[in-house]
């Protein structure tokens, strides 16, 4: 359930996503902590925002960017295919958003239409990280989810998968949506309907551009090996048409993050390893603290520094007693609010950030400055 909302002070209007966490097991709201997770790792301008999180003891309650222009398939709905030009425009944003996840070890394995909103401008966000998982380095995704009409080969067939490949074929699919109006794969029979995915076999109308024919043919190629990657891509001509500029590429966050020595338990961020044990791929906390007070560059220490950037400039205070008074409620929904706060000089419950040398192997002059750097 998604409501829009009004912040009682600044007057913006949000969206909040309600959950309620009695109707849900406790694998799934395992699930719905890695969705806060991940969206506290991704800020783009074509990622929707996660502001806050409020809750109580029946809901959760996801403090989300209010976007005012509704889902991407609601539009296609409602004017058919559009034309190459518009379509660009909409793929280059997708595309952009999704190499900003993956630079950040984020897949997403649900895109669909569904799941991309406009803006008053129309234009895009990405939104719903509840399937979203974080693929570490050198390891694969086992888990089959999204879409039957958006999954890849791989993933119908159960098979161990790359996430980020999984979704350049979602990509794919879309952009034949967006060009055509229609899907490359349907039936009104699920079973049909998967065998058709698996085979891969589709016909591209002949009004499609060839040099677009060619793209959507190496991003749904039923060969992951063989399929496009995100560089390609964005470099593709037909992507870059009527570009001043290519798509941006991010670095890997392990190339461009500077990471610390950590110098001992006391000085751990409690808030930060709450919100990476959430993560299905930290779940082994022994593991993960071994990483953590490691001396050298990794990609858990990436991560743990992204989390504190995160909650260095965007931390999480309780709110005024006035704002509290306005609520009438017999079980007033509460915001998870920092349980250590972080100061260059510690006072009134602030606690001075204590870091040791820069890691091993990290990099010394980071390309992305964080907030952490400064304290």
């Amino acid at each position: 359930l998604v409501k829009q909302g009004v912040h009682c002070v600044s007057g913006k209007k949000v969206a909040i996503k309600i959950i309620n966490r009695e109707k849900l097991s406790e694998s799934v709201l395992m699930k719905v902590e890695r969705e806060i997770a991940i969206m506290k790792l991704i800020e783009h301008p074509h990622v929707l925002g996660l502001f806050d999180v409020y809750e109580n003891k029946k809901y959760l309650y996801l403090i989300l960017e209010h976007v005012s222009g509704g889902e991407l398939f609601d539009y296609l709905v409602k004017k058919g295919r559009l034309t190459p030009k518009e379509a660009r425009k909409f793929f280059r944003q997708i595309i952009s958003a999704l190499d900003f996840c993956h630079s950040h070890s984020i897949c997403h394995r649900d895109l669909k239409p569904e799941n991309l909103l406009l803006d008053d401008k129309n234009n895009i966000r990405v939104a719903d990280f509840g399937m979203a998982s974080l693929q570490v380095e050198g390891s694969m995704l086992e888990t089959s989810c999204g879409s039957p009409h958006y999954a890849c080969p791989e993933v119908i067939r159960g098979e161990k998968y790359d996430g980020r490949r999984a979704d350049v074929w979602s990509c794919g699919v879309i952009l034949y949506a967006l060009l055509v109006g229609a899907l490359p794969f349907d039936d009104d029979n699920l079973r049909n309907l998967l065998e058709k995915v698996k085979k891969g076999v589709f016909h591209i109308p002949h009004f499609v551009p060839p040099d677009c024919q060619h793209l959507l043919r190496s991003m749904i190629d039923v060969d992951p090996v063989k399929r496009i990657q995100l560089d390609k891509i964005t470099r593709h001509p037909w992507v870059v048409a009527g570009s001043k500029s290519d798509v941006e590429l991010e670095l890997p966050m392990k190339e461009v993050v500077q990471t610390a020595v950590i110098p001992s338990e006391d000085d751990i961020d409690p808030d930060v390893l709450a919100t990476m044990t959430s993560l299905q791929c930290f779940k082994d906390k022994p593991r993960l603290m071994r990483e953590l007070f490691s001396p050298q560059h990794n990609t858990e220490k990436v991560i743990y520094f992204l989390l504190l950037d995160r909650k260095l400039r965007n931390p999480s205070f309780e709110d005024d007693d006035e704002i509290k008074k306005k609520s009438t409620a017999v079980d007033p929904p509460r915001k998870r609010i920092d349980k250590v706060k972080f100061h260059s000089q510690p006072s009134r419950g602030f606690t001075e950030l204590s870091l040791g040398n820069i890691s091993e192997g990290s990099p010394t002059m980071p390309r992305r400055a964080l907030a952490v750097a400064s304290m």
